[in-house]
């Protein structure tokens, strides 16, 4: 999620420049302490949230849904962060959790989480593990060592501005031009335009991981007018080819870090 990348940090801080962007389907503004709070529209009136109380809707959604498939109550919670966030934003996790319902037992690093998921504490002899981690919205890359069932962080790096979505603004940058190329209006100030077009988008660039194509049909996407289009992998990996390469910082970093 993007409110994840501005967890705690200040509105006016250097790297959150980036994310006061037009492709957002709501605003984020200054709030007490110059942190960051997300103003939305909702059934005609409006609404303003700290990142904690967004994060706590997901872990109430979460806990629904683990109800509803194991049939009992879920109480208590292991919630896994990035392994860079500081011991603030730790708690303002663990606070997120306790709106939530829901009795925080630990703060686990993502990297340790999916090294349990992949069962490599089960495995045996100590092992180095690489963990390369492009989520939505931020990039993390980890080196373990595991022995025993015991992990330790050996170096981390990453990226808290590269992730998902910035491939989607790509595509939704591309699009937005193709637009108002071919129809000489311009959609980038329409929020509920950009919506459908970055769920559009979204859709196309998963579809390019398995195929060379992807087709873009949006019904009445501005001013009553249509749009279909393409984008082909190769295209977008041309785009997106500075993000590509930008993978691969944090990785020789974390090689160098842990003398390996």
């Amino acid at each position: 999620m993007e409110f994840r990348r501005s967890f705690l940090s200040s509105y006016m801080a250097p790297g959150f420049r980036g994310f006061r962007s037009f492709h957002w389907p709501f605003k984020v503004t200054p709030g007490s302490g110059d942190k960051p709070q997300i103003t939305v529209e909702f059934k005609g009136e409006t609404k303003t949230f700290q990142p904690e109380e967004i994060s706590s809707m997901v872990l109430i959604k979460m806990k629904e849904v683990s109800e509803a498939f194991i049939g009992s109550a879920v109480n208590n919670a292991v919630i896994t962060v990035p392994a860079y966030f500081n011991d603030s934003q730790r708690q303002a996790t663990k606070d997120a959790g306790a709106i939530a319902g829901l009795n925080v037992l630990r703060i686990i690093n993502e990297p340790t989480a999916a090294a349990i998921a992949y069962g490599l504490d089960k495995k045996g002899g100590e092992r180095n593990v690489l963990i390369f981690d492009l989520g939505g919205g931020t990039f993390d890359v980890s080196l373990l060592t595991i022995e025993e069932g015991i992990f330790e962080v050996k170096a981390t790096a990453g990226d808290t501005h590269l992730g998902g979505e910035d491939f989607d603004n790509r595509l939704v940058d591309h699009f937005t031009a193709e637009f108002k190329r071919k129809h000489r209006k311009d959609m980038t100030a329409n929020q509920r335009s950009l919506r459908r077009l970055r769920t559009a988008c979204e859709r196309a660039k998963r579809t390019l991981s398995s195929s060379a194509q992807a087709y873009i049909e949006i019904d009445s996407l501005f001013d009553g007018i249509d749009f279909n289009s393409t984008i082909t992998r190769a295209r977008f990996e041309d785009m997106c080819g500075d993000y590509f390469r930008k993978t691969m910082e944090p990785v020789e970093k974390v090689l160098r870090d842990s003398k390996l």
